[in-house]
């Protein structure tokens, strides 16, 4: 029984990215499809890999964080490394986007500060009152 491969355009519409999308991770050493002629093969594993780069993407992470992670399976420490990995980078990006929260929070409190002040100073121009 063969195993079940996708072409790069089955990849594509798929994980809804673009085929320039995919070659661009094959540049990287992200992805490695095997090569039958001109034609790219993709297998489970680079299915499964795929799936990881987008995920590390839509978190936030860079390429070369998600490089790391995902190669990490194959080497040295093996999983319970990669895990570990992880977990601390989960705690680095969670602590960054609860700081940008923060900051968030804090400039539309100083822009809620401001709109009043000048909707006050708007209302006194209009009525001739300081």
């Amino acid at each position: 029984m063969q195993p079940e491969t996708w072409s790069i355009a089955e990849l594509a519409a798929e994980y809804d990215v673009t085929l320039r999308t995919i070659r661009f991770y094959e540049d990287r050493g992200l992805l490695t499809p095997e090569r039958r002629g001109t034609q790219r093969v993709y297998h489970p594993r680079d299915k499964v890999r795929l799936g990881l780069i987008l995920r590390g993407k839509r978190l936030g992470f860079s390429l070369d964080e998600i490089a790391k992670i995902v190669d990490m399976y194959d080497a040295e420490p093996g999983e319970e490394g990669q895990l570990t990995y992880l977990l601390d980078q989960i705690t680095t990006r969670r602590a960054e986007l609860e700081q940008r929260r923060r900051d968030i929070d804090e400039t539309l409190q100083d822009l809620a500060e401001v709109e009043a002040r000048c909707h006050a100073d708007l209302a006194a121009l209009r009525t001739g009152k300081p």
